[in-house]
């Protein structure tokens, strides 16, 4: 979908919107009120109170966390069309340096929850299988095969991931539309002959549930109520993959039917909780149970697709905050691809196979979807507190907003405040396994950053006019080997007349570089899809190029079929002079060999770092040098490049404190 199109309420943008942004909150009715139901200790233990104060709880949370503040306030909070917390961040980030901490334990915590929504929503689904009486003839409850089936889902599912965002939004869209309209038909058809279930809207009977004695877990029950908005963050982050609008005029048909659905369990409840029948049935799932007769199959097997499409609003989240992270400097640089119109539209493939990996991971580890429970949506909460505190900065910035911002805050600090208690109490239950995820991501981010900071507070730059007169006296020293017609430094500022030392230090020092023209390019990506355009400057000279391209996010950066055009445009123009070669299968060919030269630094065992600043850039340089390569990234894999290290060193130099021995002579 262009972006034109993102900014307008169209039915492919709608269908986009329900494909990509609500599979997660979409399977909710799922498992809440069975996790609700469980935990209390089954159905006999169920009062009218209990269940009526339940679905209140989750319509209120559903109303006030994701309505109020996602869809009506966050929504709001974008950056060029891009949603989630680390565009909420830029908006805000001049407000306070420290405001990257919140950012960073959100983004974090939002891709540790990537990688278990898929495993938690696929083998619950999976598990629902067992319903649908042949599937249990066969395999009955060996949970191997459910984890097999799981396995080859998740390969399919993140195998269609590099069709792109809005491939599968479509391919996706239609199903959920029918989900959706599937979950509403099914609650009206629960509740229609009982409509005495609404009194449910009342919040006094969501009040009064967390005090009362038939609810055994207290105010901790709102763990498992929070499961019915995790999807949430989610949505705010998909922002970009399908437009505000569209998002806008789709929530009212998702709420309505998702509600219709809770209402509809509800009543159910309310009709069979003192069943005998019922009370003897093992781990009962009242989404299931409550399906029309003969509907059980058809059910199962439509909650199954839905499960695996939910998976999919936490993976296009993924990488919109990857990307969003890269061009902060809070991780490395890795391959985004755009198979889309539309900057939202991306496919990152590194971290598609780490998604990949970790999700296989936790499902073989946890096995069945009851262990996995524990460890989901505990770091969905740390997320919605850390994205509360950047609204904060964000509303009060605003001079219509700033006045109602501290009560805007603290009401919805208040209510996930609780709800992150409620969530740390299954820790030790399997949550654990959430905050070691987000405890490795936040630990990469903060090398990264700490890394750039320390890089960035000792980088040294040196005007390059300086050393135009003994760049002018290499390139005419006939005694030395000519490297290349044109050598080539990829630099990653271009200002004004300052250029990076280590450049100089590579031309003059490292080995000299004799070269009829020395080129300093720099790429800078828009977020313009197509832009192609360049400045160029000439230090006064006819033999420095100091170049900059600005390529949008869709062009690929092939920096070598640039240089080549515009070499031709400044020799037309007489800006560089003829490089005629004596050889060539091109006969008057007037551009010369061209040799591309990338800087890898190495630290310096004479930097004067503390232990723990050394190790944090030695850590930082090890990432950088497995992740995607200079060649692939500026499109040079076919072009004569050279490597070369040049020492990085950070602070002042070490002091040598050497004493000669005097040896007598005889």
């Amino acid at each position: 979908m262009s972006s034109s199109k993102m900014k307008k309420v169209t039915a492919g943008g709608l269908l986009v919107a329900m494909g990509v942004v609500y599979g997660d909150i979409g399977t909710s009715p799922l498992y809440v009120m069975k996790a609700l139901v469980e935990d209390n200790g089954g159905l006999r233990t169920l009062t009218p109170d209990f269940i009526l104060g339940s679905v209140s709880l989750v319509f209120w949370t559903l109303t006030l966390l994701t309505t109020i503040k996602y869809v009506l306030i966050a929504l709001n909070a974008d950056n060029h069309g891009e949603g989630g917390i680390f565009s909420l961040y830029t908006l805000v980030r001049k407000n306070s340096r420290y405001l990257i901490i919140p950012a960073i334990i959100g983004g974090a915590a939002l891709l540790a929850d990537g990688v278990l929504t898929p495993a938690v929503t696929v083998t619950t689904a999976i598990e629902g299988l067992r319903g649908i009486p042949v599937f249990f003839d066969r395999f009955g409850n060996d949970q191997s095969i459910i984890v097999g089936i799981t396995l080859a889902i998740l390969l399919v599912l993140f195998a269609l991931q590099r069709f792109g965002t809005e491939f599968v939004g479509k391919a996706f869209g239609p199903i959920m539309l029918g989900w959706f309209t599937f979950l509403g038909i099914v609650g009206v058809m629960n509740f229609a002959g009982d409509l005495s279930v609404i009194r449910a809207l009342d919040p006094r009977y969501a009040i009064k549930l967390l005090f009362s004695p038939d609810n055994s877990a207290g105010l901790f029950i709102l763990g498992n109520i929070f499961l019915a908005t995790t999807g949430a963050e989610a949505l705010y982050s998909d922002l970009g993959h399908v437009g505000k609008k569209n998002i806008y005029a789709s929530w009212p048909y998702i709420k309505i039917c998702l509600m219709l659905n809770y209402f509809g369990q509800a009543a159910w409840l309310l009709q069979v909780y003192q069943n005998p029948t019922y009370q003897e049935i093992e781990n009962l799932n009242p989404f299931f149970q409550a399906l029309p007769q003969g509907w059980t199959v058809f059910g199962v097997s439509f909650a199954t697709l839905a499960a695996i499409i939910a998976s999919q609003a936490l993976l296009s989240g993924s990488f919109t905050l990857v990307s969003e992270a890269i061009k902060l400097k809070l991780l490395p640089r890795m391959q985004i691809i755009y198979p889309g119109a539309s900057i939202g539209q991306m496919y990152i493939p590194a971290l598609n196979t780490l998604l990949w990996i970790a999700c296989s991971g936790v499902v073989l580890f946890f096995q069945t979807s009851t262990r996995m429970e524990a460890a989901y949506g505990l770091a969905i909460t740390v997320t919605m507190l850390m994205t509360t505190i950047l609204l904060y900065f964000y509303l009060h910035q605003n001079k219509k907003t700033r006045f109602l911002a501290p009560f805007i805050t603290l009401f919805f600090a208040a209510i996930e405040g609780i709800f992150f208690i409620s969530s740390a109490t299954k820790f030790f239950h399997g949550g654990y396994v959430a905050i070691l995820l987000a405890s490795v991501i936040i630990g990469v981010m903060l090398i990264w950053e700490w890394g750039n900071r320390i890089q960035e507070n000792a980088a040294e730059e040196v005007a390059l006019s300086t050393y135009i007169p003994q760049l002018k006296q290499l390139r005419e020293d006939d005694s030395l080997p000519l490297s290349q017609t044109n050598v080539v430094f990829m630099v990653p500022k271009l200002q004004d007349d300052q250029i990076g030392q280590q450049f100089i230090y590579s031309i003059l020092d490292k080995r000299p570089k004799r070269a009829k023209v020395y080129w300093f390019v720099n790429v800078e990506v828009t977020d313009e899809p197509y832009t192609k355009k360049y400045e160029v400057s000439m230090a006064d000279t006819d033999f420095i190029v100091k170049l900059k391209l600005y390529l949008g996010f869709r062009v690929p950066q092939e920096v070598n079929l640039y240089i080549r055009q515009i070499i031709q445009e400044l020799m037309k123009d007489g800006r560089l002079p003829l490089q005629p070669q004596r050889y060539s299968l091109t006969p008057g060919r007037n551009v010369g060999d061209f040799q591309f030269v990338m800087i890898e630094e190495e630290l310096s065992n004479a930097t004067a770092l503390s232990k723990w600043q050394k190790q944090v850039m030695q850590t930082k340089l090890f990432i950088k040098r497995h992740t995607i390569s200079p060649e692939r990234w500026f499109g040079l894999e076919y072009s004569d490049v050279v490597h070369e290290t040049v020492p990085l060193v950070i602070g002042q130099m070490k002091e040598s404190s050497l004493t000669e021995l005097r040896i007598e002579e005889r």
